[in-house]
């Protein structure tokens, strides 16, 4: 995967490397609301959802926390969305409780970007996440990537949303 991508046009470059398709999902550390740590392994056994956004307070990534929100709800109690930003937790909760967020966990990278360098996410010259859609599997095997080329386009919906379902279903 490239480690470029672009805000308005203009090329930006991230930090580390992306994990790719078949490879185990990097740990990290993140901070929820009330500024305790969330490790990732808090969410084993689960299928996940990591969202990660540049900023709450734009209006793409607003939306893509809203419907990710709304993609939780209605696929229930295995899988584990996460949405992360370099948000501050403070900016978290007000953007939770104005949004009645209350299906997916929200945290934020601010404190040491354990995330975005984890994940090669981290835009090297805002000390920005990039916009990005990951599923992993239960065993934390990466299984669908996004990283959106332009940071101002909405990432595939409906692609992480087949990806999820298709880890979802039962064998007899």
């Amino acid at each position: 995967m490239a480690n470029r991508v672009s805000f308005k046009g203009k090329p930006l470059s991230l930090y580390g490397q992306i994990p790719v398709p078949g490879g185990k999902a990097p740990d990290f550390t993140a901070l929820d609301k009330d500024l305790n740590e969330v490790p990732f392994g808090r969410f084993q056994g689960k299928v996940k959802v990591i969202s990660s956004v540049l900023s709450l307070d734009t209006s793409v990534c607003h939306r893509q926390l809203v419907r990710f929100n709304r993609e939780a709800a209605k696929l229930g109690q295995e899988v584990a969305v996460l949405n992360i930003s370099m948000d501050l937790p403070f900016a978290l909760a007000r953007f939770i409780e104005e949004e009645q967020i209350r299906d997916t966990t929200v945290l934020s990278d601010h404190r040491d970007a354990s995330f975005g360098k984890a994940y090669g996410l981290l835009i090297e010259q805002m000390r920005l996440l990039a916009r990005a859609v990951m599923v992993i599997d239960r065993d934390d095997s990466i299984r669908y990537v996004q990283v959106v080329p332009e940071q101002t386009d909405e990432p595939d919906y409906g692609q992480a949303v087949m990806e999820v379902e298709k880890l979802l279903v039962k064998v007899p």
